[in-house]
C-alpha cells in the first residue's frame, strides 16, 4: 500500500513538473510574440493555455484521490496539499504567460515594446522562464532551498520591472501614453509570474521540511 502511494505521489509530481514545464514555454513563446508582434505565435500560446488548466484539475482531482483512499499524515500529507497549492500557482503562471501573449496580439501589427526597451523584456523573458524550468527541476528532483534561491531570481525581475517603470515615466519618454499603459501593464504580468514561482518553491521547501521559510 505504502508503495502504491508513493508510486501515486509520483506520477502527480510529474504532471506538476510538467506544468511549471508548460509554463515556462508559454513565457518563452510569449516574450518572442511580444517582441516580433507575431500574431501566430501568440495565439499559439493563447490556445494552449487550456493545456496547463486541464493538468491542473487532473494534479486536483489525483491528490483527492490520494487524500480520500489513502489518509495520508505528516509528510506525505504535506506533499499531497503542496501538490494542490503549486498545481493552482502554475496554472496562474500559464494565465500570465497568455495575458502577455493576448497584449501582443491585441495591438497587432504594431509592436508593443519600442526598440530601447527590448532589451529589458528579452531579459525578462529569461528570466522568469527559467525561473518556471527551475520550479519543475525542484519539483521532480525535491530539492530543498528552492525558495531562497528563486527569492533571489525574484529580485533580478522585480529590478527590471522598476528599471520599465523608471523609463515610461521619465520626462524623456518620446512614446504615447497608450504605449506606456500597456507596458505598465505588460511588466506587472512578468512580475506576478516570478511571483507564483517564488510562491511554490516555498511550499515545496515546507512539504520536504516541515519548516515555512521566511
Amino acid at each position: 500500500m505504502r508503495e502504491g502511494f508513493q508510486d501515486d505521489l509520483s506520477r502527480l509530481h510529474g504532471r506538476l513538473a510538467a506544468m511549471s514545464e508548460g509554463a515556462a514555454e508559454a513565457m518563452r513563446g510569449a516574450t518572442l510574440a511580444l517582441l516580433n508582434a507575431d500574431l501566430r505565435l501568440a495565439e499559439q500560446v493563447i490556445g494552449a493555455d487550456s493545456e496547463l488548466d486541464e493538468l491542473r484539475s487532473r494534479c486536483e482531482e489525483e491528490a483527492y484521490s490520494l487524500l480520500a483512499l489513502q489518509s495520508p499524515v505528516a509528510g506525505d500529507l504535506r506533499m499531497v496539499l503542496a501538490v494542490v497549492y503549486c498545481a493552482e500557482k502554475i496554472e496562474r503562471m500559464g494565465d500570465l504567460a497568455a495575458h502577455v501573449a493576448s497584449t501582443a496580439r491585441r495591438t497587432h501589427p504594431d509592436p508593443v515594446v519600442p526598440a530601447e526597451l527590448e532589451p529589458v523584456f528579452r531579459e525578462l523573458g529569461e528570466a522568469t522562464s527559467h525561473m518556471a524550468d527551475r520550479v519543475a527541476e525542484l519539483v521532480r528532483t525535491g530539492a530543498k532551498g528552492g525558495h531562497a534561491e528563486l527569492s533571489h531570481e525574484d529580485e533580478t525581475v522585480d529590478a527590471l520591472h522598476a528599471r520599465v517603470l523608471a523609463t515610461i515615466t521619465a520626462e524623456g519618454w518620446e512614446h504615447d501614453q497608450r504605449t506606456a499603459v500597456a507596458l505598465t501593464l505588460v511588466t506587472r504580468f512578468y512580475e506576478r509570474f516570478a511571483d507564483q514561482a517564488v510562491s511554490v518553491a516555498k511550499r515545496l521547501d515546507f512539504a520536504a521540511t516541515g519548516d515555512l521559510p521566511a
